[in-house]
């Protein structure tokens, strides 16, 4: 299949990259992990200049997911998957992250995905995040749930036999995009927020059900001394920790687009202005 639904064909790919697939034929076996430690007192200073000057209430890591797109938008080969031994280029940016509806053990977590406009401004994101995490709170079944519970009433080797014909379909381009559409692994990037959580950021595996070829794992700020110049100095690290399926493209254009998502990060107001003015221009 030269098109999906959700996709279009790469067909510029060099001998070496075209083969790949077919010899690394799952993500688990493709998969390379990263660290990057982000010096986050820009960000967080940033951060806290737009909620006093007004702005909705951003948060950290409504920032990190901001900025993660920005990345994606501005290095597209991120933005690829392989299926069905095929590179494909995403017709969009998507991100897939999980609000849980209480910090309790036994609380659900419920999976939220969104599609990133490459010119969508700051406050629009931080509004239509914010709906999306109090409509999943609120409970509700989502669509994903009830494909799911459909799935659970079948009897065990039939039910087999469906997830096997679903992959199947999938590998060829012809799943019905309502069965994806809704479905957090069929997206550009899944964002996990383990710093919300007070805890440190894990490497995360990649699924072989959908399509995501990138696991982000934010963790907690960590107050770090560090010698610069022969100094002790205190530094505030935001731990990233990625899971990269390394068919949808080589080592050295990840690693660089893993150094701008550092870069925005460490510098907002170069690539989003001063906060203060950032405000009035959406009012």
């Amino acid at each position: 299949m030269r098109t999906r639904h959700d996709a279009r064909l790469v067909t510029d790919l060099p001998d070496e990259r075209a083969i790949m697939p077919f010899i690394m034929r799952r993500r688990s076996e493709s998969a390379v992990y990263f660290e990057q430690l982000v010096d986050i007192a820009a960000a967080q200073d940033w951060v806290e200049r737009w909620n006093a000057a007004g702005g909705p209430r951003l948060s950290l890591f409504v920032l990190v997911l901001h900025e993660f797109a920005g990345l994606l938008h501005a290095r597209p080969r991120m933005n690829r998957f392989v299926s069905g031994r095929r590179l494909y280029e995403r017709d969009g940016v998507y991100l897939s992250f999980g609000a849980m509806k209480e910090f309790s053990d036994n609380a659900p977590l419920e999976m939220i995905k969104r599609r990133f406009e490459p010119d969508e401004s700051l406050a629009a994101v931080i509004r239509s995040l914010g709906t999306a995490v109090h409509e999943a709170r609120a409970g509700g079944i989502a669509d994903l749930d009830n494909e799911v519970k459909h799935f659970l009433n079948l009897p065990t080797p039939v039910l087999d036999v469906a997830v096997s014909l679903f992959h199947w379909l999938d590998a060829r381009g012809v799943l019905p995009s309502g069965l994806t559409r809704s479905d957090p692994m069929y997206s550009s990037a899944v964002v996990s927020n383990l710093g919300s959580l007070k805890t440190d950021a894990a490497f995360h595996h990649l699924y072989e059900h959908g399509n995501c070829p990138l696991f982000l794992v934010v963790g907690r700020v960590r107050p770090t001394p560090v010698v610069h110049d022969g100094r002790i100095e205190a530094r505030r690290l935001l731990p990233l920790r990625w899971t990269f399926d390394e068919r949808i493209e080589d080592g050295l254009y990840a690693a660089r687009s893993a150094e701008l998502l550092r870069d925005r990060l460490e510098d907002p107001i170069r690539y989003l202005g001063l906060p203060e003015d950032a405000v009035r221009e959406e009012s």
